[in-house]
């Protein structure tokens, strides 16, 4: 079983910075890929971004230049700064950890843009 922890979510004005952690526990493999999805209301979950434990990163169009997802692989921590905010990235944000055919999912945390 894997866990998954955020923090970071809250109420930020467009152009504005957030960065977002997510740590995980349990019976991680070697092989795994971490990332971010969200949802906002009414929408399907989308993936924002991902990083295998191999280092190879993946993102959403809509984030490219904007967003940047790291890790601390001895914390087993990945983040995800969120810079030049905008309120189409309202959303609930969760963390996900995929390893073999088993997929896990964090609580959720929400990022809401707005003046």
């Amino acid at each position: 079983q894997v866990q998954l922890v955020e923090s970071g979510g809250g109420l930020v004005q467009p152009g504005g910075s957030l960065r977002l952690s997510c740590v995980a526990s349990g019976s991680i493999f070697s092989s795994y890929t971490m990332g971010w999805y969200r949802q906002a209301p009414g929408k399907q979950r989308e993936l924002v971004a991902s990083i295998s434990s191999g280092g190879r990163l993946n993102y959403a169009d809509s984030v490219k230049g904007r967003f940047t997802i790291s890790r601390d692989t001895t914390k087993l921590t990945v983040y995800l700064q969120m810079n030049s905010l905008k309120p189409e990235d309202t959303a609930a944000y969760y963390c996900h950890l995929g390893q073999k055919s088993w997929n896990y999912w964090g609580q959720g945390t929400q990022v809401t843009v707005s003046s």
